[in-house]
């Protein structure tokens, strides 16, 4: 008998095979593809052979493994065609190293043994309503947001609700932005319920993967809290998906397959007919305007939990104060910090910059050190000792030869956060100080970093946007935005929102279990109406008006973005292959093609990148017009186009 079997590959068909062995669809087996052996699935319809001969191979075995559920493979079929890629490729996201894994003893999976303790969490009137109103415990489709002030105890609430879904018998599924997130959010969990849960993401080891892909696949584990690529685990009865921070930017995958995790799985649990909840300070602008059209439900926290008190704002006007040379911190912000550590307060200085320096010159020659692979400036890392680029990853010495004879002199331009702790060390001797970034915080000894931070063994911090990003350090009442000004300019269409989010997630770090506290704004503008816009307590009112702009000038959410870039290591073919390339698709399908330009960073990884956008209404449209154009051109060699449906940013 002949059955289509899907491999994790770059096709977008299934390979047509045969077999005596009596096979369903979703079904694991081994089969041959040219001269290895690979494991593919029984999928939902033939390849179209255009009646061309082929000789059909054989399926070695089918793999004891359960198999894929129909609404799994619908759901895998939808994301190809969605996201523009291979369906294959989309396969390959649900197997572990293009493999699928057979169940395991019972014992193995003891540690996620799923036996609910009683807790003595209380839930405010606020939240028991919250609760009621997200109706969990209909196992339909439907997307609810709770929005809550930070600090107001959301996790609290959709706890409540996984633990229904758990005592069920049913899957959850926990959706983080970040990685560094996982481990304080894992002991959350762990307290409230009395289990642990299956922690999925880049850093688990291979074994443990296994262990949990095959624990998921069979039933025997109930709950993951991971990063973006959770989303495709096989699960065998899923009854809910919560995204956390829905908001962030994080869930946008911008390298090998691109896809958005936080739609990605609305549209999953729409395929699993089952509830799927956004948690949320702020809302991203695509899920206020669906809130605002009916089309999420909303449950609101307007208080914070136990009625802590939000924190004070305070701006400090660096055109009124004359800075020393060398330094970043007002005399007035030394000030302010000295009297909050005199209270016990943590403190908290914010620089959304990595490394030491964003830029090194030569006093000589006035060379500034760029990327010899990417259009940007090499970044100095003191406590490394070189300077790296955040793009491609390239290192190089601070020595260098100077084009006026002898070695550079080094001048350093602008601080990152290992500056900025430099000078914070020499103003607050004694005081243990401590940098909080990704540079810092994905090594083994971040829980350890996280656990004294919550004790107030570490005074005071000096960190970058990861510290916004969910973590409850009950000590921490100071925050400082060193220079608030760097993050308020750019071309991006999402500055505004980005800077929305940003600043209440940070301010939402501080005054937690109801000490007062206080946000300091450095700025040499004058614009406070800026601040306090971007710091209002309802952040519905700021959406408003980014809404009516959207529209306005026809961008996101109301139309639909697919960006196309073409990369290549000869700039002039690229250019040229570029030009050619929107002629061919130009009539050809429904949206509207703005470029070629050159990107904004127009060289990463040796590559030259040129790039088109498409706009058009919010359908399939778009994606099916280029679906059937793009595999019909050639493309000059050594030139590679990458697809990004809904881009975050347009670098």
């Amino acid at each position: 008998m002949k059955y289509p079997i899907l491999l994790p590959n770059i096709f977008n068909h299934p390979f047509t095979y045969e077999s005596e062995i009596d096979l369903k669809l979703g079904e694991f087996v081994l089969v041959p593809f040219g001269k290895s052996k690979i494991t593919g699935v029984v999928w939902d319809e033939f390849e179209k052979n255009d009646n061309k001969k082929f000789k059909i191979k054989s399926i070695q075995k089918k793999l004891d493994v359960a198999p894929l559920k129909k609404d799994t493979i619908n759901f895998l079929n939808w994301f190809a065609e969605y996201n523009l890629i291979p369906k294959g490729m989309a396969l390959k996201l649900v197997l572990l190293s293009s493999n699928a894994i057979k169940k395991m003893e019972k014992k193995i999976y003891e540690p996620y043994n799923n036996k609910i303790k009683k807790n003595s969490f209380k839930l405010s009137i606020n939240q028991i309503r919250s609760l009621e109103k997200m109706s969990y415990s209909n196992q339909k489709f439907r997307v609810h947001v709770l929005q809550g002030t930070t600090g107001s105890g959301k996790t609290l609430v959709y706890f409540e609700a996984l633990k229904s879904i758990i005592e069920k018998g049913f899957q959850s599924l926990i959706l983080l932005p970040e990685i560094g997130l996982t481990s304080q959010f894992e002991q959350k969990f762990s307290e409230y319920f009395g289990f642990n849960p299956a922690i999925w993401h880049s850093g688990i080891s291979k074994k443990k993967k296994e262990i949990i892909w095959s624990g998921i696949s069979c039933g025997e584990i109930k709950v993951v809290i991971g990063a973006r690529s959770s989303l495709f685990l096989p699960f065998k009865k899923l009854g809910i998906i919560i995204v956390d921070e829905e908001h962030d930017q994080s869930f946008k995958q911008d390298e090998g397959v691109t896809y958005n995790a936080r739609d990605m799985a609305i549209s999953r649990a729409s395929f699993e007919n089952i509830p799927v909840n956004l948690i949320t300070a702020v809302p991203s602008i695509e899920t206020f305007e669906n809130i605002k059209k009916g089309k999420y439900e909303v449950s609101r926290l307007r208080e914070r939990y136990r009625n802590a008190a939000l924190p004070n704002y305070e701006i400090i006007n660096l055109n009124n104060t004359k800075l020393e040379k060398q330094s970043w911190l007002s005399a007035k912000i030394i000030e302010k910090v000295n009297l909050h550590l005199k209270k016990k307060d943590q403190v908290l200085f914010f620089l959304n910059r990595r490394g030491f320096s964003p830029n090194a010159l030569c006093n000589k020659c006035f060379s500034s050190f760029t990327c010899p692979n990417c259009t940007i400036n090499l970044v100095y890392h003191k406590n490394k000792n070189n300077l790296i680029c955040h793009y491609c990853g390239f290192k190089s010495q601070l020595k260098r030869n100077c084009k006026k004879g002898d070695n550079c002199e080094f001048v350093f331009s602008g601080p990152g956060v290992e500056r900025i702790s430099e000078e914070v060390k020499r103003k607050f001797p004694g005081k243990k100080i401590d940098i909080f970034s990704s540079d810092t915080m994905n090594k083994k000894d971040s829980k350890e970093k996280i656990r004294k931070i919550i004790n107030n063994e570490i005074q005071i911090l000096v960190g970058t946007q990861l510290i916004s990003k969910g973590f409850h350090f009950p000590h921490l009442n100071c925050i400082v935005v060193v220079d608030i000004d760097l993050s308020s300019h750019g071309h991006d269409l999402r500055g505004a929102e980005k800077n929305l989010q940003l600043y209440h997630q940070l301010s939402g770090r501080a005054g937690r279990t109801g000490k007062p506290a206080t946000v300091y704004f450095q700025t040499y503008e004058n614009n406070s109406k800026m601040i306090s816009e971007i710091t209002n307590e309802n952040p519905d009112i700021f959406l408003e008006r980014e809404l009516e702009i959207r529209k306005k000038n026809k961008l996101p959410p109301y139309q639909r973005f697919i960006s196309l870039i073409l990369t290549g290591e000869n700039e002039k073919k690229l250019e040229k292959e570029a030009f050619n390339f929107k002629n061919f698709i130009a009539n050809k399908i429904n949206g509207k093609i703005l470029g070629p330009v050159n990107a904004p960073i127009f060289r990463i990884k040796k590559k030259f990148r040129i790039r088109l956008l498409i706009r058009g209404s919010k359908s399939m449209k778009m994606q099916n017009s280029l679906a059937k154009i793009i595999p019909k051109y050639k493309f000059f060699k050594g030139i590679k186009l990458s697809v990004d449906v809904d881009p975050i940013n347009f670098n």
